[in-house]
């Protein structure tokens, strides 16, 4: 579903911090994985803050983000 498919995209990027802007680049992707959804990138940010609220990424603030291992 939408919480693994943007953990996947997370796990593309390089390094461990990334930008909301960086994430912002599957939206192409993620709206062909999920065409009935026309609000791609709420769905990002919402899922961004469900695998924060999981330990799986750190908000650092103003759009960026770290990887936790």
């Amino acid at each position: 579903g939408w919480l693994m498919d943007v953990l996947a995209c997370v796990e593309r990027l390089p390094g461990d911090e990334f930008t909301l802007e960086e994430m912002y680049l599957f939206t192409d992707e993620l709206q062909q994985r999920h065409p009935s959804n026309s609000f791609i990138q709420p769905k990002i940010r919402q899922q961004l803050q469900i695998l924060r609220d999981r330990g799986y990424i750190e908000f650092l603030g103003r759009g960026h983000y770290r990887k936790r291992r």
